[in-house]
């Protein structure tokens, strides 16, 4: 009888564990249709009504990885990384909002980049591709992938974005005014104007 007991025990507990998982597995589950409403409501008027940013200082965010938009939007709202027209968005989003809208806007299909120096092109590619070894640059390619893919949550996924918003980013990685990536710092204070601006047209290349 106490074995059945027992057993009965078990069974009962490995039960509800079964049913807790399902249970934070479903709650974790994004809602598509409230990512497509709230992108809408807070998001498209910069970043395009599906994640195709027509305006050169803003990013491209269709077919980014949810992990690294969550990120991104949680260290804007904590202040970790600093913008205040991002401050002011993400401080009316939860968490599962962000979730939410990363989730959708990952769906979207990326529009092609424009690049039209063919010499940056070039020299972006070097240093994407082999990085500057003279100078203890080491190539983009290493974190951000040799097709620019990216790796999910801590590495973003590059192809064809923008131009303007690239080289603001490395400027801003350089001067030390976006901080919430060490290592993005450690490479960019090595790159000048010229250098900067090669990667960005290089990865506004990729397809």
């Amino acid at each position: 009888m106490k074995l059945i007991s027992t057993i009965w025990i078990a069974v009962s507990l490995t039960v509800s564990s079964v049913a807790s998982f399902a249970a934070d597995a479903a709650a974790a589950k994004p809602d598509l249709a409230k990512g497509e409403a709230s992108f809408a409501a807070v998001c498209a008027a910069c970043h395009g009504p599906d994640g195709n940013s027509l305006i050169p200082d803003y990013p491209k965010l269709a077919q980014q990885h949810p992990e690294y938009l969550v990120k991104q939007l949680q260290e804007f709202k904590s202040g970790k990384r600093q913008n205040a027209i991002m401050l002011g968005f993400s401080s009316m989003l939860g968490d599962e909002d962000m979730r939410n809208i990363a989730y959708w806007v990952t769906t979207k299909k990326s529009a092609p980049g424009t690049a039209a120096d063919q010499d940056l092109i070039a020299q972006g590619k070097r240093i994407y591709l082999g990085g500057v070894m003279e100078r203890n640059i080491p190539a983009c390619a290493g974190c951000h992938g040799p097709t620019g893919a990216g790796i999910p949550a801590q590495y973003p996924r590059l192809i064809g974005q923008q131009v303007n918003y690239v080289v603001t980013q490395l400027t801003t990685f350089r001067s030390g005014e976006r901080n919430n990536n060490l290592q993005m710092t450690g490479v960019a204070v090595k790159l000048n104007d010229r250098e900067i601006k090669a990667v960005a047209e290089y990865v506004a290349s990729l397809k």
